[in-house]
């Protein structure tokens, strides 16, 4: 299935590339008589502004998992998906008041930066290798699939020239400009990311109530699947092994969201590149505020296609209008690129760059991130003590570059994957809840020790995998358990924090290590501003699963 563009279609997309990239470039410029140092490339002279922080989350969040892969969920699930971006809201909002202040504190560059000032340099190695493992075969390659399969899905681009393109537009203006390119940039692609998904949103609900408006549109939705919109599922739901009913508010999920919110690189370096505390935390309230809208971008399109390919009145009478033959929707993940074709000529080209922007946005983002753990972690530690400013620049750049064409060469081979988006939450779950344990630990108990981290963070894998793969294969022995996997996440990550405090108890006597981090009251003091932010972003939370609880 391709979707017909006009050419004024290919030009609102072409106007959307020329912008990007000529504000990336306008804004990686060398400044007259300086050249660009560590602090500028990797956190952006740490000169952002709230609007930006905020902005450029968002951008990096959402990508072709969100827009593909969640409306693919949303489309086999129905609403329970979004729990993934409210639970985020709140989220957002803990890490501000309770870790951006540590870590800003501390003046990092990176996360495995912590690591090395509150345990060892042994442990921020592990750390440091396993997110750039994790960044390049899983997130970047996982970005670059699901964005060639909308290219092809739209436009019939093949596989491996969507690849291409999308690396290309992406390291066109991020390896040479770095954080600040990126996070520039990003303010941009928030507008048509948001702008683009709302009105393929709009379109899609008019279609489904014959042109009668978006709420009638939600309304008719509505009363044909009204199980779809159940937040939370019970045990009967075909889906419950992926979103386990109440065990999505009270379990895995925090693992899921905590650990990606908290202490990811590619998200959290805006934040440690902010003019202030108090300007990272407005950046991360505007965020959370953000997330309480996006699943009406990425998810309630999903529920529409569903009811459209499920009512022969509705098809038929798209067919006619259009005088042509519908094609069928088969597979979760081709749900959003086959709404397009019911948009309007221009405004396909509005929702394609919307589309554009939540891809090369993260892959941006996720090159940036990958660059600043490899060079400020592993080559200034490892390879080049002495390494001057400009020569960590550059490392950053072919790190960056090479990072790329691994993904690259990485994203072809995940084809056949329905649910793109459970599935990356399903394989990174299996190493998160560790690494989501060494972190609260070191930040909150005084007592842990580097050595109970170290085996904490190592056999959480076993732990994890006992749970994830043991059932498959010993269904019958009754040693082994078969549970959703944010259950399985959420029980590993209380294993795995009760085997760091044993052995830090045992190794310690009780005693604080040495490295421990002194808290204070003071040092969690919010705004007013931050305050009656949260404080709305809670009720609202609090309103939407009263009204879509089951």
């Amino acid at each position: 299935m391709s979707t017909a563009f006009s050419f004024w279609d290919y030009f609102v997309f072409v106007l959307y590339a020329i912008l990007i990239l000529g504000v990336g470039l306008y804004v990686s410029r060398d400044k007259k008589g300086q050249t660009k140092n560590a602090e500028d490339y990797f956190l952006a002279s740490k000169s952002l502004p709230w609007w930006a922080i905020g902005a450029s989350l968002i951008a990096a969040n959402i990508s072709a998992e969100q827009f593909i892969g969640m409306s693919g969920s949303g489309f086999a699930v129905g609403l329970a998906i979004a729990s993934y971006e409210w639970m985020a809201a709140l989220t957002l909002l803990i890490v501000g008041k309770y870790f951006l202040p540590i870590f800003i504190e501390k003046g990092l560059y990176t996360i495995p930066e912590f690591v090395e000032k509150r345990y060892s340099t042994n442990l921020k190695t592990i750390l440091a290798v396993f997110w750039i493992a994790l960044y390049v075969f899983v997130n970047l390659a996982s970005v670059l699939y699901l964005g060639s399969l909308a290219l092809e899905t739209i436009m019939g681009i093949p596989m491996i020239y969507g690849v291409i393109g999308l690396s290309l537009f992406a390291a066109a203006y991020s390896l040479y400009g770095g954080l600040s390119a990126v996070a520039w940039t990003d303010v941009i692609q928030v507008v048509f990311l948001v702008l683009g998904g709302l009105v393929t949103t709009y379109l899609a609900l008019d279609t489904v109530s014959g042109g009668e408006g978006m709420f009638k549109g939600l309304q008719v939705v509505y009363d044909n699947v009204p199980e779809k919109f159940a937040m939370i599922l019970d045990k009967s739901n075909p889906e419950y092994k992926n979103l386990p009913g109440i065990g999505v508010l009270v379990g895995g999920l925090w693992v899921a969201n905590l650990y990606y919110w908290g202490f990811n690189q590619y998200i959290i370096q805006r934040t440690l590149a902010a003019k202030s505390l108090k300007e990272s935390q407005k950046g991360i309230l505007m965020a959370a505020i953000l997330k309480m809208v996006i699943p009406l971008i990425v998810v309630i399109p999903g529920i529409a296609a569903y009811v459209m390919v499920n009512d022969p009145q509705i098809m038929t009478g798209l067919g006619e209008i259009g005088n042509q033959n519908i094609p069928s929707l088969n597979q979760a993940d081709k749900a959003y690129p086959w709404l397009l074709q019911f948009l309007p000529v221009g405004l396909k080209g509005v929702a394609f760059a919307a589309l554009a922007a939540a891809i090369v946005s993260s892959l941006a983002s996720m090159l940036n991130s990958t660059s600043t753990i490899f060079t400020m972690d592993i080559y200034r530690q490892y390879m080049n003590k002495e390494a001057s400013q400009t020569k960590l620049v550059n490392v950053g750049r072919l790190s960056a570059a090479i990072a790329l064409i691994i993904a690259s060469i990485m994203a072809p081979l995940l084809g056949g994957i329905d649910q793109a988006f459970q599935f990356i939450q399903e394989y990174t779950g299996v190493v998160s809840p560790g690494i989501l344990a060494v972190f609260l630990l070191g930040l909150f108990w005084k007592k842990t020790t580097n050595r109970a981290a170290i085996i904490g963070a190592l056999t959480s894998i076993p732990i994890a995998m006992y749970f994830k793969v043991a059932p498959k294969g010993w269904s019958s022995n009754t040693m082994f358990v078969d549970i959703p996997f944010l259950d399985q996440m959420g029980y590993t990550l209380l294993i795995t924090m009760g085997v760091i405090v044993f052995i830090s108890l045992t190794q310690n006597k009780g005693e604080e290590d040495p490295k421990g981090i002194p808290l204070s009251k003071q040092l969690f003091k919010t705004s007013p501003v931050f305050n009656i932010g949260a404080f709305a972003v809670m009720l609202l939370l609090v309103m939407l699963y009263a009204l879509f609880w089951n």
